[in-house]
């Protein structure tokens, strides 16, 4: 029995206290030593390079770590459920160190818009993992727990800055291709993993542990989830989203998708991005009585859209998303120096919103990563398959561009290493290029160029309240003055989780 509360002892650790924010490094650095995962060091060993956890007792303690990591998970969701502020972080000052306002940490923080899915990021930053751990492992939770939006079907971009090199990265699904007659080619598992291997810090299998978990043990139903199953019916998503009589599962009802967690086991062993997609599309293929197709889209990394602004440089992702139309409008605005237009256009208020997802993470450095997705809309083509939980999208081939990504990094200066870094990322506005340069414009406008070039960027400060036109989702993250921010509009929306 005094083994059994073994967990009780880790999970107490895993929500932010402020009790655990402390200026003292020693303190930091223990913390840091009882959450990170040892029996995942093994991946390291000769042992094990070949993957996964080999002989009958690994597989009990891998079996007893998935358990462990259930319940926190579980524990996590049934303390975010009724509680008002406690998505927002807390903001009590840590006793005999000083306050801060929330959404600012020491270390490192990630928003999305499930707070299991931040708490998930937030506990591979811990662990010793980097923005890119933090964000892929986030972006594999929202597959499960936000289907509406997001998922192994999805179509994803993001826009990765480096600190140490100063070098922003591009990543790309590749183009929308046709799997079946109205259903689009998955592209998530290969396109995260891609990202990972060249970027990541821990090890796959690792950021696999919780979005496994939370599908096969089960996650509660949010209200995002909720409120998109009412709206769209259940037709097509049963019984993973519905009760047995049929009617879609509401908020804090517990779902399933052990058939998501097979797959998700299966590309936790590959050793590549093409085999991590592999190992979902042959299942796919069979479902829909299709050959899996000879050549598919690969995902890509590449230096990412530049331009350079007075006040510092802007990256953004390429063609065929909404990068280098953000890009034009912005250069025409700057240089037309017409005033910033407000209100909103109102076709921005009105327009037909994609579904989409968005998420965030920053650390103190100024390395950051910005990741959306879409399945095109809500439960993308609605259709399930059976063998592999996993809704497909309905972005085929011809499908138009990606006007919903277009992730932004303003960078202070090239030349100074320990330059302010600010990170904007939208999803469900209609027209994002246009919502993002009206939210970078008013922020260029409350940092003149002289503040910019003549004063230490320490000074500073980031934008506290962005705005966004129309009815989506803006995220924003920066590093200022050797912290991480996060922030949101609406200011509610998403969860932020850091430390």
């Amino acid at each position: 029995m005094e083994r059994a509360e073994e967990p009780v002892v880790y999970q107490k650790l895993l929500p932010w206290e402020p009790s655990l924010e402390s200026e003292e490094e020693v303190e930091e650095e223990e913390t840091s030593e009882v959450l990170v995962l040892n029996p995942w060091r093994h991946q390291d060993s000769s042992r094990n390079k070949a993957g996964g956890l080999p002989g009958t007792w690994a597989r009990v303690v891998a079996a007893l770590l998935l358990l462990a990591v259930g319940c926190s998970l579980a524990v996590r969701q049934l303390q975010n459920q009724g509680r008002s502020t406690g998505s927002l972080g807390s903001v009590a000052p840590p006793p005999g160190g000083h306050s801060h306002s929330p959404g600012v940490y020491h270390h490192g923080a990630i928003i999305s818009p499930a707070a299991t899915c931040s708490h998930l990021g937030r506990e591979l930053l811990v662990a010793g993992g980097n923005v890119v751990d933090a964000g892929v492992g986030a972006a594999l939770c929202l597959a499960v727990v936000h289907p509406h939006a997001t998922g192994l079907g999805a179509m994803f971009w993001g826009l990765f800055h480096d600190s140490s090199s100063g070098n922003s990265t591009a990543l790309t699904s590749g183009p929308a291709q046709t799997l079946a007659p109205g259903l689009g080619l998955p592209a998530a598992l290969p396109t995260l993993h891609l990202l990972h291997a060249r970027f990541g810090r821990l090890p796959w299998p690792r950021l696999l542990v919780g979005p496994t978990t939370l599908a096969q043990l089960g996650f509660l139903v949010d209200t995002p989830l909720a409120r998109a199953l009412v709206a769209r019916g259940t037709e097509g998503l049963c019984p993973l989203l519905c009760h047995a009589d049929g009617t879609p599962l509401g908020a804090g009802a517990r779902a399933t998708n052990p058939q998501l967690a097979a797959v998700l086991r299966r590309a936790a062993l590959a050793p590549t991005s093409d085999l991590a997609g592999d190992a979902l599309l042959s299942l796919l293929a069979g479902d829909l009585g299709v050959e899996v197709p000879s050549a598919v889209p690969r995902p890509t990394l590449e230096p990412a859209e530049q331009l350079p602004v007075p006040q510092g440089i802007l990256f953004t992702t390429p063609s065929p998303s909404a990068g280098p139309e953000l890009l034009a409008l912005l250069e025409a605005a700057l240089r037309s120096g017409a005033p910033i237009p407000d209100p909103c256009p109102p076709f921005l208020q009105t327009a037909v919103s994609p579904e989409s997802s968005a998420l965030a993470a920053v650390d103190s450095s100024g390395s950051v990563l910005l990741l959306t997705s879409s399945l095109n809309c809500s439960f993308g083509s609605a259709h399930l398959s059976p063998s592999t939980g996993v809704l497909l999208s309905n972005l085929v081939a011809k499908s138009t561009t990606s006007a919903w990504a277009c992730p932004l990094i303003l960078r202070g200066s090239l030349d100074d290493t320990e330059a302010d870094v600010l990170g904007l990322v939208a999803s469900g506005t209609p027209d994002v290029a246009r919502a993002m340069t009206h939210t970078l414009l008013r922020h260029l406008a409350a940092r003149p160029p002289t503040q910019a070039q003549h004063q230490h960027q320490g000074q500073q400060e980031p934008t506290e309240h962005p705005s966004t036109c129309g009815q989506g989702t803006l995220l924003q993250v920066a590093a200022h003055t050797e912290h991480a921010h996060v922030s949101s509009v609406p200011h509610a929306c998403c969860p932020f989780q850091g430390f």
